[in-house]
């Protein structure tokens, strides 16, 4: 069994890998902030069952596989990638990145407004993108989460996306992240940075995937900067290898008067965690996070959200839903912090789940923590098994049990995807949705 210090070791390892392979291809400033955020994890280390936001998520299956580096290798994917990897056609733009490296003879970026800037993290910090500096790294944390420090200190490459103040896009931009491990298991940590002007419109899209049968460790950071006044829709998507690890971090940052809506879905990895933050940090800020989890078998899920509400008048709902079948475990951990300073705020939470067997289980703790008395907020959570009684009035219209029971299921998660405003994204989950929970009636 590996230690949590030789595993420790062996991605300070990586780094210095890395960074001989990477030479000068990354300006100065990275490189003191790859650095910086290598030592601060070589203090940190991993978290263990003793931190109390880590107390139902074990790691210890991540640093005992011996990952290596993924390296940027598209041959194997050439023959059948759309079969596995396909989201539906839509109007918009698609970034392929394969193994976190920004993979353009798969990627169609289509015709963007005058001034919107789509591509490769790290080709954007080398043609020294005016803003990049100003906005890398300074939104999720480093200095406290270990796994946002390996993956500051380790990323290669990534997406970034630049919407110019005023600038509406039309169609949704996919980021779609391949794993390709091959035969042995590797990791990658995609960075993205998503930067939207005041008063503009987008809608970015986070998809990971893999084969079903390859090992591979996949470590996110997610920055989006909203204006003041700005819409962003973001939508996330994990339907990742059964035996792989997903471990990412969402902030989002979000001004005076902005819009934030997220939506994250989770259906595969064997081990995977969420860390969604939202930042309303502006008087008038609006904030939707809604999630689904599907677990089953050994599958471990942990969402973990938080939302501050940092100035007044601030609205904020949140909806997470879980189903749990097998000996599969789900975590939830959804705090609210309303700040002194925030007035006014309206804040919502929910998480419903949904046990399918006696073996399943569910951690969730909602929580609310307020420092301001003139506000209005809520929270909830439910544990539950199918109702019987709606059981019984499905079988007494001729529906057999199993069907019955798919139908309820179905109904439950549906509630979710029904929100997403991206057609083709909402009817591919709806088809998954159908064969899983209603193709046997």
């Amino acid at each position: 069994m590996t230690t949590i210090a030789q595993a420790k070791t062996s991605y300070q390892a990586h780094f210095s890998q890395v960074a001989k392979e990477l030479g000068q291809d990354w300006k100065g400033w990275v490189r003191r902030l790859r650095e910086t955020a290598i030592s601060r994890f070589g203090e940190m280390g991993f978290p263990t069952l003793r931190d109390e936001e880590w107390k139902y998520t074990n790691v210890a299956l991540i640093l005992d596989t011996p990952f290596q580096p993924a390296p940027y290798d598209v041959r194997s994917l050439r023959s059948d990638m759309p079969a596995w990897v396909s989201l539906g056609s839509f109007e918009g733009s698609e970034m392929v990145f394969v193994n976190s490296h920004y993979s353009p003879e798969f990627s169609s970026l289509g015709q963007l407004p005058r001034g919107v800037e789509v591509g490769s993290l790290a080709a954007a910090v080398t043609a020294e993108a005016r803003w990049v500096e100003s906005h890398l790294a300074r939104y999720a944390c480093y200095q406290e989460r270990a796994f946002v420090a390996l993956n500051t200190a380790l990323m290669q490459d990534g997406a970034f996306v630049y919407v110019p103040e005023g600038k509406v896009l039309e169609g949704p931009i996919h980021l779609l992240f391949i794993s390709a491990a091959g035969k042995g298991a590797t990791v990658s940590h995609p960075r993205i940075l998503i930067v939207i002007g005041k008063g503009a419109q987008a809608s970015i899209i986070e998809s990971y995937t893999g084969r079903q049968d390859e090992v591979y460790f996949t470590n996110a950071v997610t920055e989006i900067v909203i204006g003041e006044n700005a819409v962003v829709e973001h939508y996330k998507l994990q339907r990742e290898s059964e035996r792989a690890f997903h471990m990412a971090t969402l902030e989002a940052h979000v001004e005076r008067g902005g819009n934030f809506l997220s939506h994250s879905v989770s259906l595969g990895g064997a081990l995977t965690r969420n860390e969604i933050n939202a930042i309303l940090d502006g008087e008038g800020c609006e904030c939707a996070l809604n999630g689904l989890y599907i677990a089953s078998g050994e599958q471990h899920i942990d969402n973990h959200t938080r939302i501050d509400h940092v100035k007044p008048h601030g609205t904020s709902r949140e909806l997470y839903k879980g189903i749990l079948d097998g000996r599969s475990r789900g975590v939830f951990n959804g705090k609210i912090y309303v700040h002194k300073t925030a007035e006014k705020s309206d804040a919502k939470q929910t998480n419903n789940n949904l046990l399918l067997s006696r073996d399943a289980l569910i951690d969730t703790k909602p929580q609310l923590e307020i420092y301001n008395n003139d506000v209005k907020c809520s929270h909830g959570s439910t544990i539950g098994r199918l109702d019987q009684d709606s059981i019984f009035y499905l079988r007494s219209r001729g529906i057999g049990v199993e069907a019955a029971r798919n139908l309820l299921t179905y109904a439950f998660a549906s509630d979710v995807i029904n929100r997403i405003k991206v057609g083709p994204m909402r009817e591919q989950l709806d088809q998954l949705l159908t064969a899983k929970f209603h193709g046997g009636s």
